[in-house]
């Protein structure tokens, strides 16, 4: 059985090539101005890569993200919040609570011992914490995202962001930088106020470890830090990269539906 998952986000494109049970191949790529033309960049680019030469040889694909209804060739979409949560889990049994950072908004599920989905909060009203937030901080600071997580764990005393809007979150922290505040400490306080923004919609599903990050903020170890300290417990990281966790859940529910398929024909 070979099977896809497709997420096209806001800001990449993920997608996961599973066979028997196990991940073959997985690519990640910026997204482009059009979701159809990204779904089909990364599927083609994870197929090359599985050695497969096109998705007709694909048993089933399930497409999940922002732009889950383009993914043209997906044989059904699933919700991001569900197959993040597939995926997590898989990844890690242990999992109950999936922090998801993506490029435009953040999401926190609450997972049952079975990777179903109990409850969830999602803020995709403001840009506050999510990876165009932290984009547009990198680019103020002329430090690049991994520089960001770098002097965030620098940071000795962090400085006090206020601001929940990151339009004026930016304007605090060019302020802070003109009357001479060490960089690592206006860097480690932006971490903090993510931290206690994502800490608060943690509480609003109720707190079970383990928790784990996914989406491509999950990969700035900084945050993870914050977030820690925020939550008091530790934010375990998964085995495989947590940028893919959405595309590899859609992968497992696409085998899900074949080994479905399969049983019914059978009988």
């Amino acid at each position: 059985m070979i099977v896809g998952g497709c997420d096209v986000g806001s800001a990449t494109g993920k997608a996961v090539i599973m066979k028997n049970g196990e991940v073959v191949a997985w690519e990640i790529i910026p997204s482009t101005t059009k979701p159809e033309v990204t779904a089909r960049t990364v599927m083609d680019k994870a197929l090359k890569k599985a050695g497969l030469s096109s998705i007709k040889d694909l048993d089933y694909i399930v497409g999940t993200g922002y732009g889950r209804l383009k993914v043209s060739f997906a044989n059904e979409n699933i919700s991001e919040i569900t197959c993040h949560a597939r995926g997590a889990q898989w990844l890690l049994p242990t999992v109950r609570t999936v922090v998801d950072i993506g490029g435009q908004d953040c999401k926190v599920v609450s997972l049952g011992d079975n990777g179903k989905v109990l409850e969830f909060v999602m803020n995709d009203r403001c840009a506050a914490g999510t990876g165009r937030f932290f984009e547009a901080m990198a680019r103020v600071l002329d430090c690049g995202l991994q520089g960001l997580s770098e002097l965030a764990l620098q940071g000795k005393n962090p400085a006090t962001i206020s601001s929940q809007c990151s339009v004026f979150a930016e304007s605090e922290v060019i302020t802070l930088v003109n009357e001479g505040m060490d960089l690592p400490d206006i860097v480690a306080g932006l971490h903090v106020s993510i931290a206690s923004r994502l800490n608060a919609m943690v509480r609003k599903v109720g707190l079970v470890q383990d928790v784990v990050l996914t989406g491509g903020c999950a990969k700035n170890d900084g945050l993870a830090k914050a977030l820690e300290d925020k939550l008091g417990v530790a934010v375990k990281k998964l085995p495989l990269d947590p940028q893919i966790a959405g595309a590899i859940g859609a992968a497992l529910i696409a085998a899900e539906r074949v080994s479905k398929q399969t049983a019914k024909s059978a009988s």
